[in-house]
């Protein structure tokens, strides 16, 4: 009996050994409501759902002029980046307008091109003989001028966007006030990207132009080819124009958003830069 007791003891002692093991290797699962797991699963179907999408990045550019195209631009249904040239009647009136709409706003900024006509530049250009003080002194006086910029992208520019000398001066102003440069391709052989990278400035450019002729069906034709680079790069960045055209181009996206709405997402071009290219600043405005 004695050594029956001592073995019942023995084989307690033993069972309380291994539940404690067990519980340490299996904690215990928290009670979950079916408010709660419904909610959750609502929430990462919704998150997957929007990582999933495709990113498009619409950007009008030549705001500041009150010129054609203006509401229509800030009627539609989707977020858009303004570019805002310096220095005209409306600067300070459309960067204000589209920081309240909750868009994005740049620094549309003049640089010369290669060929076109000098006219076309507008106020505060930036031209290819000038010193890097001089240039300097044009680009912090134009982010001055426009209120909410978050960046810069640059009106006609051939010239300039191929210039090293230029656009290293250029993007360390963009850098020293935590913004960035989105190239718009006016020049194929441009150098902003790789001058940019070097910097540890994000790598923006545009991928097509919508109104590169001036019909609105030619614009949704355009939103297509949008909608495939899209689903090619899992993210396109477009730009558009306010001006003599503008009501075309507005009712041309118009229409192409809507077809083409389901499957990607308009977003500005703080979020591409933020979530698709992990970089983040805070702008210094003025």
């Amino acid at each position: 009996m004695k050594d029956s007791g001592k073995f019942k003891r023995y084989l307690l002692n033993w069972i309380a050994v291994v539940a404690v093991m067990i519980s340490a290797i299996v904690p215990a699962t928290p009670a979950v409501s079916a408010a709660t797991s419904k909610d959750n699963v609502t929430n990462t179907q919704h998150k997957e759902g929007t990582s999933e999408r495709n990113k498009v990045v619409i950007i009008i550019d030549d705001f500041g002029n009150g010129m054609k195209g203006t509401d229509e631009m800030f009627s539609l249904p989707v977020k858009l980046t303004v570019a805002v040239m310096p220095f005209l009647p409306t600067s300070v009136k459309d960067a204000t307008r589209a920081h309240e709409r909750g868009d994005d706003v740049l620094v549309h900024l003049p640089m010369e091109p290669r060929q076109g006509n000098p006219k076309w530049l507008g106020p505060g250009a930036i031209l290819a003989k000038m010193s890097d003080e001089e240039v300097r002194q044009k680009v912090e006086a134009a982010l001055d001028n426009v209120p909410y910029a978050i960046g810069i992208n640059n009106h006609m520019g051939s010239k300039i966007t191929g210039d090293e000398r230029i656009m290293a001066v250029i993007l360390s102003v963009c850098k020293e006030r935590g913004l960035f440069f989105v190239d718009s391709k006016t020049n194929y052989h441009s150098v902003a990207g790789k001058i940019a990278y070097r910097m540890g400035l994000p790598r923006v450019e545009n991928h097509i132009f919508l109104d590169d002729t001036h019909t609105a069906s030619h614009v949704v034709k355009q939103m297509g080819l949008v909608n495939n680079l899209a689903k090619d790069q899992r993210f396109c960045v477009t730009i558009g124009h306010v001006g003599v055209f503008g009501k075309e181009t507005a009712a041309g996206i118009r229409s192409g958003v809507e077809q083409i709405k389901d499957s990607v997402e308009f977003i500005g071009i703080s979020d591409l830069v933020k979530n698709e290219m992990k970089w983040s600043s805070q702008p210094k405005l003025p």
